[in-house]
């Protein structure tokens, strides 16, 4: 969609109505078609701008790259089931004296092992770890928590992720950075500056091992899930179609935990990685297509037809539907925001706050806002990085310090908080993907513990600002 004249507040209103509608109706898919609809009229397209709205919004390599990554995650997952991978895999998780916490816990560190993409962790940590969950009386809520509060956190936090590249990258040429080395020292250095992130992680080892009790909407889903059994609410919507989850293991087959699980899982874990240290850029799609063709030819050898591993795939592939749904407005969406310069109009409506000790407090708010608005953290970062690390360089007079790398530390960290509260993030559908929660329940769920960190983070940056 092309980029219409400056429209001020009016550009607002699609993330509003896309964001109350979901927690009025718990109907993503209706509250973001009525938001496209909404912006396009806001835009002066009429009716017909909707479909011009999706077709130019999907209808290009972005949203291809994605659609593509979710079909092999999903023919992947199928590929685990039908072989009974996940069975075998929870198995041998349980035969290790398993307790709920226990299992919360290995939930917690395998995300946080998952670190080198944001799409691929919530997705394999909620998918393998879902059996173990469900017999335990997990609440699928809570399982959709620990995958979406351990990828992107995580991700932001490791120097070796497309995340670190990408923000190492927007500050190449401010200041002293010259080149990639000293953006990637810089990007390094902030790491313990990302007060969001850090606590984020370090909150779900809390809340797992009971340390911090559950609280809020979280305490009612866990005590559902405990008392009653109900793994999800009554009239839930999970984002996982049914022909994903009802997968059951192939009869009369021999299959090898090494083989069809943990081969696949390290093709997709040394393809993602060394693409990053090859390349410079991460390459997940592309990982989850070699695994899932290496674990369909396993399948062959070990003697399933040929006819049940392509069923399988297109179990996968409609199972993984109900995501690339919600994904495909969510990017229309996105699509419709830059249109309307939305974030323009946050950060003009609010530069002029800008102080040297309020920056790194209100970078991460204004950050968190347009994350929170438009659904997409690497979005937000191409619209804040040049905005706010120039500020800080002017403050400083040119010189790397504290302000620096509290301001970037704060841009990155924002953009993961906007995230965890926005039902339009893409990490957060993977997540409820994942764990096949209702994708609403989730964001509810998890909205007051992203609430309560992001309050600690403004205070802190607040002290660091005032220490310049």
């Amino acid at each position: 969609m092309e980029a219409t004249d400056y429209i001020g507040p009016l550009s607002l209103v699609p993330a509003s109505v896309a964001i109350l509608l979901a927690f009025i109706t718990r109907n993503t898919v209706f509250s973001l078609a009525v938001a496209c609809l909404a912006g396009v009229l806001v835009a002066g397209e009429g009716f017909l701008g909707f479909p011009n709205l999706l077709v130019g919004a999907l209808g290009n390599e972005d949203f291809s790259w994605i659609l593509l990554l979710e079909f092999f995650i999903g023919i992947l997952i199928a590929f685990f089931q039908r072989t009974g991978a996940i069975l075998n895999f929870s198995q041998f998780i349980e035969n290790r004296r398993m307790t709920r916490k226990r299992v919360q816990l290995i939930a917690w560190f395998m995300g946080m092992f998952v670190y080198f993409s944001d799409y691929f962790s919530p997705l394999f940590v909620g998918s393998t770890m879902r059996a173990l969950s469900d017999r335990f009386k997990i609440s699928r809520e809570k399982l959709a928590y620990i995958c979406d509060s351990t990828s992107a956190p995580v991700s932001i936090l490791v120097p070796i992720t497309g995340w670190a590249v990408l923000v190492a990258g927007l500050i190449i040429g401010m200041g002293p950075i010259e080149d990639p080395g000293d953006a990637m020292m810089v990007f390094i250095i902030s790491i313990p500056f990302n007060i969001y992130s850090i606590l984020a992680v370090v909150m779900v080892g809390l809340i797992a091992s009971n340390i911090i009790p559950d609280f809020g909407p979280m305490k009612v889903a866990e005590k559902r899930a405990m008392e009653e059994g109900k793994l999800v609410r009554d009239g839930a919507q999970p984002l996982m179609g049914d022909e994903l989850t009802s997968i059951e293991p192939f009869p009369g087959i021999k299959t090898s935990l090494l083989w069809n699980f943990i081969f696949p899982v390290l093709l997709v874990i040394v393809f993602a990685i060394g693409s990053v240290i090859i390349t410079a850029s991460a390459k997940p799609m592309e990982a989850f297509m070699l695994a899932a063709f290496m674990a369909g030819i396993v399948m062959r050898i070990q003697g399933v037809p040929l006819n049940e591993i392509t069923t399988t795939a297109m179990s996968g592939i409609k199972g993984i539907m109900p995501a690339v749904v919600i994904l495909a407005f969510a990017y229309a969406l996105n699509d419709l925001s830059a249109a309307l310069n939305t974030a323009d109009y946050i950060v003009a409506a609010t530069e002029g706050w800008l102080t040297p000790s309020l920056l790194p407090m209100l970078a991460f708010l204004i950050t968190g806002f347009i994350a929170f608005s438009t659904g997409t953290s690497w979005g937000t970062y191409a619209i804040m990085i040049p905005i706010a690390v120039p500020l800080a360089f002017n403050f400083s007079g040119d010189e790397l310090n504290t302000m620096v790398y509290a301001t970037l530390a704060a841009v990155a960290g924002g953009g993961v908080f906007g995230d965890h509260c926005s039902p339009l993030s893409d990490t957060s559908i993977l997540a409820s993907t994942g764990a096949a929660s209702d994708h609403i329940d989730h964001i509810k769920t998890q909205l007051p513990y992203a609430a309560l960190i992001g309050l600690i983070s403004v205070g802190l940056y607040l002290v660091i600002g005032f220490s310049f």
